[in-house]
């Protein structure tokens, strides 16, 4: 009697998870057909812009002949004659990386004091809490771009457009995630502190961040990789970079300057992404241990 009553309950339980994908499914189908619809999305001319897509790609790679691959930059065919700008690639590079890494260390020194006005369990009051969360909330929901483009319009065309873009973008970005480490942290070494006597300063310093530091480090190390390929966006609009470089050799049809330059920045972005990621990994580690 038992067996029938649980296998006639197993039968109703795949009956409604089945009912329940089907239903997923059908909504998703709905989702896709309608957004397609509101976009305007063409079939045809999707179809007939991928050829175009594969032409480009063509034109742009090296004309690299074996015979000749290792010889000087003077000899067409050659690594050397594609990186004949190598050492101009390389300090644009640096410079990307620089604009990534100031921003990146600015952007995280803002957020983590910001942080502790936007954590619930740590700002002082319910309306510095509003007001700062509300100002986080703009700082990200702008992209990079706009404030790159507003800042280029007012200090002209160069890195220092871009490095504030990315700043305020990172502190927004960073200020959510750190008050949201310090809202799930303990608050037994804080209230344990204010019991002493000690004042907010040293409840956060020696109470708080101990505790959230890895976390808080491990999100700063992701927000540089990702203003490593923010930065190269920003220098389409002029905010300097690597990226100022490819949109120039783009708009003048170099096409073996466009993949020397993509090769460079995609090596770039991987090496950066692994050792932020070993970084991380480690930080991890020590949390845990």
């Amino acid at each position: 009697m038992n067996e029938i009553i649980l296998n006639s309950h197993n039968k109703s339980l795949i009956r409604k998870k089945r009912f329940w994908n089907i239903s997923l499914i059908t909504l998703l189908l709905i989702g896709i057909t309608l957004s397609s619809k509101i976009i305007d999305i063409n079939s045809s001319n999707l179809l007939n812009g991928i050829p175009r897509l594969g032409d480009y790609v063509s034109q742009i790679l090296p004309s690299l002949e074996t015979s000749n691959l290792f010889l000087s930059s003077k000899d067409k065919g050659s690594i050397a004659y594609w990186y004949f700008n190598l050492p101009k690639y390389l300090k644009l590079l640096f410079e990307t990386f620089n604009m990534a890494l100031l921003a990146t260390i600015i952007g995280s020194t803002l957020a983590l004091f910001l942080s502790f006005l936007a954590a619930k369990n740590t700002s002082p009051n319910s309306l510095v809490f509003f007001t700062i969360r509300r100002i986080l909330e703009f700082f990200r929901g702008v992209p990079e771009i706009i404030f790159a483009i507003l800042f280029v319009w007012v200090l002209g065309i160069g890195p220092l457009a871009g490095i504030i873009a990315m700043t305020l973008h990172t502190t927004g970005s960073l200020g959510k995630l750190f008050s949201e480490v310090h809202e799930n942290s303990n608050n037994k070494p804080i209230e344990a502190l204010k019991a002493s006597g000690g004042n907010w300063l040293s409840e956060m310093k020696f109470g708080l961040l101990p505790q959230v530091l890895p976390n808080l480090i491990s999100y700063a190390l992701l927000r540089f990789e990702i203003n490593i390929r923010a930065s190269t966006i920003l220098g389409f609009v002029g905010a300097g970079g690597i990226g100022q470089e490819l949109y120039l050799v783009i708009n003048f049809n170099y096409y073996e300057e466009v993949s020397a330059i993509i090769l460079l920045i995609i090596l770039t972005v991987i090496s950066i992404d692994l050792l932020s990621g070993y970084l991380r990994k480690n930080i991890t580690r020590i949390e845990n241990d």
